[in-house]
């Protein structure tokens, strides 16, 4: 798959039925200067949220490039650029556009890659759009959505039979760098039982974006999947815009009845472009240089996803978290655990064992297990949790030849059940699991073997 980065005077050339400069007079303005990221601009009206278009006339370099209005002070106006500032010269044109934008949908997004301006990276020229929607969703009554109450198979043992996920959960996959985290979500995209996958890359490497589609998802994968793609060296707002527009199509295919997975790679990416944005136009920084905004936007993007109203369809939405230094009380972390449904916290002492994927049980819940599975089930898997936990707290006595057996019950059978349980929480990257087998094998670790009588 050849992948391509498209520049915004094609994106513009493009997608002509989205951009257009308005035909009735409207009161623009010049471009005062550019303070890092932020451009300031006086004269121009324009309210906070619309889009601009910042115009170079018969200078030397004459472009066109799309920004934001992100905030306004002593008469003068703070936009964001989407695109490159390269060649803008000052008192260039800022003129306001009719409205905020629509995004071009439809099932033929299936096997593409977009940025977020909905232009494809993926060389395939074009895509057919069958309607063109506002940026925001329709906000649904927390009253009127349909509970969750289904579990989802998505082909992993341990989350199956330990974490059961609910359709319409909203989880977090928290961890560190190179812990596999990439190549769990590439799992659960090939094995999940949904109808559309769509797959937010936001603020990733370059080089991860083609190697996640072509080794990663695969292509049985990108059949039934949307890939949005910005990289670490697009704009900020252009990941923001990446972020809100795959929740968008995710909410699309939702209105129309479909079970839809929502991945998104990374919401601490999306937190990290809201920071740089909101510290060049002057926001002061809270915790941990991260200002009050973000930890406003992160709610707002995470619950667009879930069940929508009885008898649609669903948004069932995994978040990867990047712990920095493995710290789990990151603030973005310890925000996200508390607008997420559960989560799964990957550990580095796991993966460098080779135990793979590198799941923390003890660290690990998902909120709507009691929901969607059986009384048994969920007495085994408290079960299991306790023996593992138990193993674990005496596993420095137990690796020196410390402890004595028959100290204690519930350690005598960790031990002798540690083989068992590893075997069931180790998993290949070719391997699929479904629920009901899941379920079945986590009960077997407990049953005793029949015993013949001679």
């Amino acid at each position: 798959m050849k992948l391509e980065r498209v520049s915004f005077a094609k994106r513009l050339s493009g997608y002509s039925e989205a951009i257009r400069l308005p035909s009735s007079p409207v009161v623009e303005g010049r471009l005062l200067r550019v303070v890092g990221l932020t451009l300031e601009a006086e004269g121009l009206r324009a309210s906070l949220g619309s889009r601009c278009m910042v115009i170079n006339e018969g200078s030397y370099h004459p472009l066109q490039v799309e920004a934001e209005v992100m905030g306004f002070a002593n008469g003068k106006i703070f936009l964001m650029p989407v695109g490159s500032l390269a060649g803008i010269a000052p008192g260039a044109r800022v003129v306001p556009l009719p409205d905020t934008g629509r995004l071009p949908m439809g099932m033929s997004m299936l096997g593409r890659v977009l940025d977020g301006t909905g232009a494809a990276l993926d060389g395939k020229g074009r895509m057919k759009a069958e309607d063109w929607v506002p940026m925001d969703g329709p906000q649904i009554n927390p009253m009127k959505r349909h509970p969750i109450d289904l579990p989802l198979d998505v082909g992993i043992r341990s989350i199956n039979g330990l974490l059961t996920v609910g359709r319409g959960q909203r989880l977090g996959l928290f961890a560190g760098t190179g812990v596999g985290k990439s190549v769990l979500l590439g799992m659960m995209t090939r094995f999940t039982e949904a109808e559309i996958i769509v797959v937010g890359l936001i603020g990733e490497r370059g080089r991860e974006v083609k190697e996640f589609i072509e080794e990663i998802l695969g292509e049985e994968g990108i059949k039934r999947s949307v890939v949005v793609a910005s990289p670490a060296d697009d704009a900020p707002l252009m990941r923001l815009r990446a972020a809100t527009y795959c929740t968008r199509i995710a909410e699309y295919f939702r209105d129309k009845g479909k079970n839809v997975l929502l991945l998104m790679d990374s919401l601490t990416r999306f937190a990290q472009a809201q920071r740089e944005i909101a510290l060049a136009i002057g926001e002061p920084p809270a915790t941990k240089g991260y200002p009050p905004s973000v930890f406003a936007k992160l709610p707002k993007l995470v619950e667009r996803a879930g069940n929508a109203e009885e008898g649609g369809g669903s948004i069932t939405a995994f978040y990867t978290v990047l712990s920095e230094g493995d710290d789990q009380q990151d603030p973005i972390a310890d925000a996200a655990r508390g607008v997420l449904d559960g989560h799964i916290v990957l550990s580095r002492r796991l993966a460098e064992e080779g135990h793979y994927p590198a799941i923390d049980i003890e660290a690990s819940v998902s909120r709507v297990m009691p929901q969607v599975v059986t009384r048994e089930h969920l007495q085994n898997a408290q079960r299991f949790k306790q023996l593992w936990s138990r193993y674990q707290q005496s596993r420095d006595l137990i690796s020196v030849g410390a402890y004595v057996p028959g100290g204690d019950a519930d350690t005598d059978l960790a031990i002798a059940k540690r083989p068992q349980m590893v075997a069931f929480l180790r998993q290949s990257l070719d391997e699929s699991e479904g629920l009901s087998s899941s379920s079945a094998q986590l009960a077997s670790t407990f049953t005793p073997p029949n015993n013949t009588q001679a």
